[in-house]
């Protein structure tokens, strides 16, 4: 009964994770493969290597090695958001807080 329940998790989960996807710009990248393994693939663009993670969820056709020429389809996703307070223009005042927006004593 567990694993039958962890299951259900697992693919709601995941069901629930590619539909936050569905709104995120694709993007395409083709060249020869300069190095894969079971979490990233690495292909030359130009002079530039570009570095791509992949996982289970990933869909390969056929079986990729070191030379051969991919496409591939890949969106960006953010890791890690840091947020810092925008700094006051010059020139401008800081406004001072209300009487009514102060705690009374």
């Amino acid at each position: 009964m567990k694993i039958k329940t962890f299951s259900l998790i697992a693919a709601a989960s995941l069901a629930l994770s590619g539909m936050a996807f569905a709104g995120a710009k694709t993007y395409e990248v083709t060249g020869p493969v300069l190095e894969v393994n079971d979490s990233m693939i690495v292909v030359q663009k130009g002079k530039d290597r570009w570095e791509l993670d992949r996982d289970s969820n990933t869909k390969v056709t056929g079986d990729v090695k070191v030379g051969d020429k991919v496409h591939i389809n890949y969106t960006m996703a953010a890791k890690d958001v840091e947020v810092k307070a925008a700094k006051a223009e010059k020139g401008t005042k800081k406004e001072k807080a209300s009487p009514a927006a102060s705690p009374k004593s």
